[in-house]
């Protein structure tokens, strides 16, 4: 009996829904902590000793549904890998990208448990989220990957510009972690009674703003940079998007700021940082092309015929 073969078009569907479902964790999550339903199910994988499903309470729901996006990242990351295992080009890259997103949701399991377990330690809890931002990054990297095939990369941009984006990548990793300290010691920790981080909230948040002010400057040079040196298009139209979400990200800030660290306002935040985040990683892989092999060209009718188009997709996604 022959075992059946996945192909491109189905994996990379696969690969981008993991994707948006991560993301869509981050937010989740967000709400979970933003909402003071930390401990909404006081127990863990249950959600109370006597129940796997929520009280019809608020809290509870809240926490539960956030659980159950963490079911549906787990399902689309074992299908991810074994996908990946029988597709009809087996490809080393796209398995050891497949097989991350599986540690991944196995070390969010461990450390979501270890969350509940500490009662909502801040530590954790910002560890909790900066791997979810990795593996947000992973599914994105293998989607880019499954799309474009596995020939040499060329290189679209010179060496100094290319490190350059690696100080930008390097930037906005110090600015996720700044706010998960920034959340960590305000009046959003979880909830009531939850540990904060021992410093100031205003510190932390002039803190988070600097790094924020740096990674703008420092985009804007890198956009001036690829006009100066007549970068391929895709690559410019990219920084400029990257530029425009964080100059979004700015106002959404100091709106938070100015309102006190209103709730709402914080969670569109968050949802902004995911999508900074994941239009860096874009931006990133989007410095290197790969020609597409002949299987991975085909295409399902009405899918992007361009790469560019493809990440845009990705961009508009995630």
């Amino acid at each position: 009996m022959r075992t059946p073969t996945v192909s491109p078009v189905a994996f990379r569907r696969i690969a981008l829904a993991a994707a948006i479902c991560y993301a869509l964790l981050v937010v989740t999550g967000g709400a979970v902590r933003l909402t003071g339903s930390g401990l909404g199910c006081h127990d863990w994988p249950t959600c109370s000793r006597s129940s796997i499903t929520p009280a019809t309470s608020f809290h509870p729901l809240v926490e539960f549904s956030n659980r159950m996006v963490s079911v549906a990242v787990t399902v689309l990351s074992i299908a991810a890998f074994l996908a990946s295992l029988t597709a009809r080009v087996r490809r080393r890259d796209i398995v050891w990208l497949s097989s991350g997103l599986v540690a991944g949701i196995l070390g969010q399991i461990v450390i979501g448990g270890v969350v509940v377990l500490t009662k909502l330690n801040p530590y954790w809890v910002a560890l909790h989220f900066l791997l979810t931002l990795a593996i947000v990054a992973d599914a994105i990297v293998l989607y880019v990957h499954a799309t474009r095939g596995d020939r040499s990369a060329e290189q679209l941009v010179g060496n100094d510009l290319m490190w350059l984006s690696r100080l930008l990548l390097a930037t906005i990793t110090a600015l996720v972690m700044a706010g998960t300290m920034v959340t960590g010691s305000g009046p959003h920790a979880g909830g009531p009674g939850a540990e904060r981080v021992p410093f100031a909230f205003r510190d932390m948040a002039e803190l988070h703003a600097d790094v924020a002010l740096f990674l703008v400057g420092m985009t804007l040079a890198m956009l001036f940079a690829l006009h100066q040196t007549r970068a391929p298009a895709d690559v410019q139209h990219r920084a400029r998007t990257l530029l425009e979400i964080l100059f979004v990200q700015g106002v959404l800030g100091y709106t938070q700021y100015f309102l006190h660290d209103n709730a709402a306002v914080v969670e569109v935040h968050l949802a902004g940082a995911t999508a900074a985040w994941s239009a860096m990683v874009v931006f990133y892989m989007g410095l290197h092309r790969r020609s597409a092999s002949p299987t991975a060209a085909r295409r399902a009718p009405g899918a992007p015929a361009r790469v560019h188009d493809q990440l845009a997709v990705v961009d508009a996604a995630v």
